[in-house]
C-alpha cells in the first residue's frame, strides 16, 4: 500500500539537478531515489538542465505579488501544496518558508536544517526557535552539531522534537577506491571557493610544502558557487594567481561524479574549513574513497571524522604544511587513516539513515493525525 505523498520542499536557491547540485539537492536526490512505502515529491526552482533521475519533481512557480523573492516562492509552494494532500511537509534549511506553510494546510509540517540555525535570521534567537518547534511537527538537523545549535536556549523538554538524521552515502555506487599504494601522489581540496572553506590557507601550506615532495602535486576542484556558470570574484581570482605560481591545479567546477572520481584516486584529501561546518558532507565522501583525510576541528567535522583524519589549523598555512609534508612521506600513516576512514564511513550508509528518517515520518504523521 502506497502512502500519500511526501512533499520535499527545496530552498529557492537549491538547483535540483546532477549539473548545478549543492549539498541540499544531493542528499535529497540521494534519500528519495531509494523508496518503499512513502512517495516523495520534490519542490524546487524549475532548473536549467534535466533534474535528477529517479525522484518525483515539480518546479515551484512563485507568485507574481509585490513580495520579496522567498515569500513569492513560499506561495507558490503552498499552491502547489494545495492539489497534492500530501501526509507531510519537509522544508528544507528554510526556516521562514516552514513556518509560513505550517497551519496552512491539513499536513504536519517538518524543517529539515543543513545548516546552522543561529545564522538565521528566522531562528536566529532562542526565542525565535521555541515559535518556531511550537509552530511544526518537528525539527531534523543534519548532525549532532546542529542539534546543539538548535537547542541553545531552549527548554529541555524541547530537544524530543528535535533530531539528528545524519547526511548520508550510497556506497554500494562510489567508485571503488585504489589501494593506498595505487594512488595518486596528489593532495587534493574539493569545495567552494571561499575564505569561509580555507581554500586560501591550502594554497599557501601546499606552496610551501610541494617543493620539499618531489613527484606529488596540488589540485583544486571547485568555483564560487555550484554550477559551471559560477562567477569569476576577486577572491577566486587572487587564489587562481597564487596556485598558478605554486605549480597548484585549478581544475574549476566539477560534477559530483567526477568529484567522486577524482577522490578515489588522490592520496590526500582536504577538508580545511575555517566555518563551523555544520555537517561535511566532502569530509565522508572522502573517507568513502579511501583517501586519507585532513581536516579542521570546526563545527561538526570533529564529529564526523573522529580518529580517522590528521587535524589542522585553516589558519596556520605552515603548521598546515608542516602536516602534508609529514602525511605525504609516511605511506603507512595514510594507509592507516584510508582504513579508518572507510570503517568509519560505514555509519553514514544511506539505507541507516533512511530507516531512522521513515521511522520518525510515521510517528510525525501520526502526531499529526491525533491532533
Amino acid at each position: 500500500m502506497v502512502s500519500p505523498p511526501i512533499i520535499e520542499v527545496l530552498p529557492p536557491s537549491e538547483i535540483f539537478s546532477p549539473a548545478a547540485a549543492g549539498a541540499i539537492a544531493l542528499m535529497v536526490a540521494r534519500l528519495f531515489a531509494r523508496r518503499d512505502g512513502f512517495a516523495p515529491l520534490v519542490l524546487g526552482p524549475a532548473p536549467s538542465s534535466p533534474p535528477f533521475p529517479g525522484v518525483a519533481f515539480q518546479p515551484v512557480r512563485p507568485a507574481f505579488r509585490p513580495l520579496r523573492r522567498a515569500a513569492r516562492y513560499a506561495v507558490g509552494v503552498q499552491r502547489a501544496a494545495r492539489g497534492l494532500s500530501p501526509a507531510l511537509i519537509e522544508v528544507h534549511n528554510r526556516p521562514d518558508i516552514a513556518r509560513f506553510l505550517a497551519g496552512r494546510g491539513a499536513a504536519p509540517v517538518v524543517l529539515c536544517l543543513h545548516n546552522d540555525p543561529q545564522d538565521m535570521r528566522a531562528s536566529r534567537t532562542a526565542a525565535a526557535r521555541e515559535g518556531l518547534l511550537a509552530a511544526l511537527g518537528g525539527v531534523i538537523v543534519a548532525s549532532e552539531f546542529l542539534r546543539r545549535r538548535f537547542l541553545d536556549g531552549l527548554a529541555p523538554e524541547a530537544a524530543a522534537r528535535v533530531w539528528v538524521v545524519p547526511n548520508c552515502l550510497d556506497l554500494a555506487h562510489l567508485p571503488p577506491p585504489l589501494p593506498p599504494g595505487g594512488r595518486a601522489q596528489e593532495i587534493l581540496y574539493v569545495g567552494r571557493v571561499v575564505a569561509d572553506k580555507g581554500v586560501d590557507g591550502f594554497v599557501a601550506a601546499c606552496a610551501s610544502a610541494l617543493p620539499r615532495l618531489p613527484g606529488w602535486r596540488a589540485s583544486l576542484i571547485g568555483a564560487d558557487r555550484f554550477g559551471a556558470a559560477s562567477l569569476e570574484t576577486p577572491f577566486l581570482r587572487a587564489i587562481r594567481e597564487r596556485a598558478a605560481a605554486a605549480g597548484i591545479e585549478m581544475q574549476g567546477y566539477r560534477t559530483h561524479d567526477q568529484v567522486l572520481a577524482a577522490m578515489a584516486r588522490a592520496a590526500i584529501v582536504a577538508v580545511p574549513s575555517r566555518w563551523a561546518e555544520p555537517f561535511g558532507l566532502t569530509a565522508i565522501e572522502a573517507m568513502a574513497s579511501g583517501a586519507a583525510l585532513m581536516t579542521t576541528r570546526r563545527g561538526a567535522l570533529p564529529d564526523l571524522a573522529g580518529a580517522a583524519a590528521v587535524y589542522i589549523d585553516p589558519d596556520d598555512p605552515a603548521g598546515m604544511a608542516e602536516a602534508i609534508t609529514a602525511l605525504a612521506g609516511d605511506p603507512e600513516r595514510r594507509a592507516a587513516l584510508a582504513e579508518a576512514g572507510l570503517r568509519r564511513v560505514r555509519d553514514f550508509e544511506c539505507d541507516a539513515a533512511l530507516t531512522r528518517l521513515d521511522r520518525l515520518r510515521r510517528e510525525i504523521i501520526g502526531a499529526g493525525t491525533r491532533r
